[in-house]
């Protein structure tokens, strides 16, 4: 199975560099600009244009209507499967999709270190394959330009949650320094913001083959 992945793409979709078919097309959050609804309809247009069999996304620190119009953000969204602490199954690969990450000011989907995100991140199942979160585990392309210093951001109860399961790939966005391809054990960990600390959508999907 062909998985293409992007993230952090801020309704800069359609000037995406090329994105090759596969089977799967991952987006990792923050798909929208400004979070509302017309952005979600704008998305969805464009997915709909996309030759990929199956598309999933998940929510972001920017997606504003995926929490605060849940119903109708959702409605808007045909041309994907959402997931929220979520799964499913295609062709036999269990995917999982979670939008949450560790609070920093005041954005959407964010949720204190410690025991609220553990208790997100104990939602997964210990037999998903791929993992699709918006923020980064503890270490793993996470390392944030801070303007002074570089710090990295990433969800320590995350790194711990994955390290119990045997994924097959993890994909993640938020941190747009940190985007690249990493290795975890057995599995492959992908950063894939596609615009960069500018927020241009410079990075190229990254493809993966299961």
């Amino acid at each position: 199975m062909k998985l293409i992945c992007i993230s952090d793409t801020h309704s800069l979709h359609r000037r995406i560099p090329e994105i090759l078919d596969g089977d799967v097309l991952i987006h990792a959050g923050d798909c929208l600009g400004q979070g509302t609804l017309e952005n979600i309809t704008d998305f969805n247009d464009w997915l709909g244009t996309l030759p990929h069999r199956y598309k999933i996304v998940i929510a972001g620190n920017h997606d504003w209507a995926f929490q605060e119009t849940p119903q109708h953000a959702r409605q808007a969204l045909t041309n994907a499967i959402y997931l929220e602490d979520s799964g499913v199954e295609i062709e036999g690969v269990r995917f999982w999709g979670s939008p949450w990450t560790p609070t920093f000011l005041d954005w959407a989907f964010m949720l204190d270190r410690g025991e609220p995100l553990q208790e997100k991140w104990q939602l997964i199942p210990d037999s998903t394959d791929v993992l699709i979160t918006h923020g980064p585990p503890k270490g793993i392309g996470d390392e944030a330009n801070m303007g002074f210093k570089s710090q990295n951001v990433g969800c320590a109860d995350l790194l711990a949650r994955i390290q119990e399961l045997a994924l097959k790939a993890h994909i993640f966005g938020h941190i747009h320094e940190g985007y690249g391809e990493y290795q975890q054990g057995q599995a492959t960990l992908i950063n894939a913001s596609t615009c960069n600390a500018r927020y241009e959508p410079r990075n190229a999907p990254i493809v993966i083959d299961l």
